[in-house]
C-alpha cells in the first residue's frame, strides 16, 4: 500500500492509553492532521482536532463518511469495546473500496480480550503453558467445584469487565462469594454471565507487549502494572493504577522463553486461524521458578501499559 509524504491520523478514545498514542502520533514527522473521537482529554485536545461525526457502533457509518472526507489513512483504536464491536473492519475499507490502514485487530482478533475463555481455548490449541481453569455459566456447578478443591482459585468475568472482572480472593469461601457476585447478582452484567474458574500462580507479575502486523512480530521490553486499588496488593482490581518499564523482574532468557513459547506461538495460530491480527498482543505473565506461564489475560490492547512503552 502506498502511502503518501504526510498521513492523516484518526485516534480512537478519550482515555490516558489514547493520551499517550496521541503523543507518540504527533512526534511522527510523517504526520499531517491529528483527529480523535474523545477531546475532553486536555491532554488529547492540545494535540489532536475533534471530529464532527458521533463516535458509536450504532452510527459508525458516519465515522467512515468522516474519514473519507478527511482523507483518514490511518485509524488507531484504543478501548477495547469498538474493537470487540468490529470497527477495525469497518473503518478498514475506504468508499472506494481500496484499503485503510487500522492499528487494532478485527472482531475476531479482538476475541482474545472480549471473551477469555476464547483466549484459554486458543492457548491450549496453541501449545502455550498456561494456568489451569474451567468455565462456568452456572453458580451452584461453580461452587461445588471449589467447595472439593484445597487450593485457592481467581474468579474471573470472561467478558469485558474495564479491567475489573478479576477477583484474586484468599479463601476458596472468599472465592464462592465472588462467583455468587457474578453469576447470581450480576455484578458485571453480560461480562460476568460466564466466568472462568482458574487456578492461582505464585510468582513474578509482567505484561509483555508485542506489535503485529499479520505477518510479523515485534516483542517490546517487559512492563510491570499495577491493578489493585491500594498499597500493598490489597483492594480490588482497577483498570490500572500505574506501570513502569521496562522491568528488571524478568531475565532475558525468560524474555526469549516468553516470546517462543507465548507470544509466536500465539501469532502462528491467529496467522492459522486467518484472523489478520494488525496492533498490539498483550500477555499477562506470571513468571514462577519453574517457567514462566500465561493465565488468561491476553488482549488487543493494553491498560495501562501504552503509556511506560
Amino acid at each position: 500500500m502506498q502511502m503518501p509524504e504526510t498521513v492523516n491520523v484518526l485516534l480512537i478514545g478519550g482515555g490516558a492509553r489514547e493520551h499517550a498514542l496521541a503523543t507518540a502520533i504527533a512526534r511522527s514527522p510523517k504526520l499531517g492532521t491529528l483527529y480523535a473521537t474523545d477531546t475532553t482529554n486536555p491532554g488529547i485536545a492540545k494535540l489532536a482536532q475533534q471530529v464532527d461525526a458521533p463516535a458509536t457502533t450504532k452510527e459508525l457509518y458516519r465515522l467512515v463518511q468522516f474519514c473519507d472526507r478527511e482523507n483518514i489513512e490511518l485509524v488507531v483504536i484504543g478501548p477495547e469495546d469498538p474493537l470487540a464491536d468490529g470497527w477495525a473492519d469497518t473503518l478498514s475499507k475506504k468508499a472506494n473500496g481500496s484499503p485503510r490502514l487500522v492499528f487494532g485487530p478485527g472482531a475476531k482478533g479482538a476475541n482474545l480480550e472480549a471473551d477469555k475463555s476464547y483466549a484459554k481455548q486458543m492457548m491450549r490449541a496453541a501449545s502455550v503453558p498456561t494456568a489451569e481453569g474451567r468455565i462456568f455459566k452456572k453458580f451452584d456447578q461453580a461452587q461445588e467445584f471449589l467447595k472439593t478443591r484445597d487450593e485457592v482459585y481467581v474468579i474471573k468475568a470472561t467478558g469485558l469487565a474495564k479491567g475489573k472482572g478479576v477477583i484474586v480472593p484468599k479463601t476458596n469461601q472468599e472465592a464462592i462469594a465472588a462467583a455468587r457476585e457474578m453469576l447470581v447478582n450480576k455484578a458485571f452484567g453480560d461480562a460476568g454471565k460466564t466466568i472462568l474458574v482458574e487456578e492461582k500462580i505464585n510468582g513474578t507479575e509482567v505484561s509483555v507487549l508485542a506489535l503485529l502486523d499479520g505477518h510479523n512480530i515485534l516483542v517490546l521490553p517487559p512492563c510491570q502494572d499495577h491493578k489493585r486499588l491500594l498499597n500493598n496488593d490489597e483492594g480490588p482490581n482497577t483498570g490500572g493504577m500505574g506501570a513502569f518499564c521496562p522491568a528488571d523482574t524478568i531475565s532475558e532468557p525468560i524474555m526469549h522463553q516468553i516470546e517462543s513459547e507465548v507470544l509466536v506461538p500465539i501469532a502462528d495460530a491467529l496467522r492459522r486461524d486467518e484472523i489478520d491480527f494488525r496492533g498490539v498482543l498483550y500477555a499477562g505473565i506470571i513468571s514462577p521458578p519453574a517457567a514462566p506461564r500465561c493465565s488468561s489475560s491476553m488482549s488487543a490492547s493494553a491498560i495501562p501499559s501504552a503509556s511506560p512503552s
